[in-house]
């Protein structure tokens, strides 16, 4: 953000983040609903495939959060390698 005063790309940014993670929260929701379903399925009928969509959902929803809440602008992983690089560029950190 070049402008960290200019409050409608405070709230540009905010609204961008807020929407990352009620992406992810939705993306959470969708993928216990489904595999629930999909495990009940497969128990009732004494098998165990249901792993396969769970296992491969999961890592999904694992990398999309991630990228979210540690990667994306604002996480925390981001913000300290941005403070670790402007350090090392001499720059320092202006927050």
């Amino acid at each position: 953000m070049k402008n960290p005063s200019d409050p409608q790309a405070v709230e540009r940014l905010a609204r961008r983040r807020a929407g990352a993670k009620m992406g992810w929260y939705v993306h959470a929701v969708a993928y216990l609903l489904v595999n629930l379903l999909l495990v009940g399925l497969a128990a009732s009928l004494g098998q165990r495939w249901a792993v396969f969509p769970l296992l491969g959902w999961g890592l999904g929803l694992l990398i999309h959060g991630a990228v979210v809440f540690l990667v994306a602008p604002g996480g925390n992983l981001y913000e300290r390698l941005l403070a670790h690089e402007r350090k090392a560029l001499g720059a320092g950190d202006p927050w």
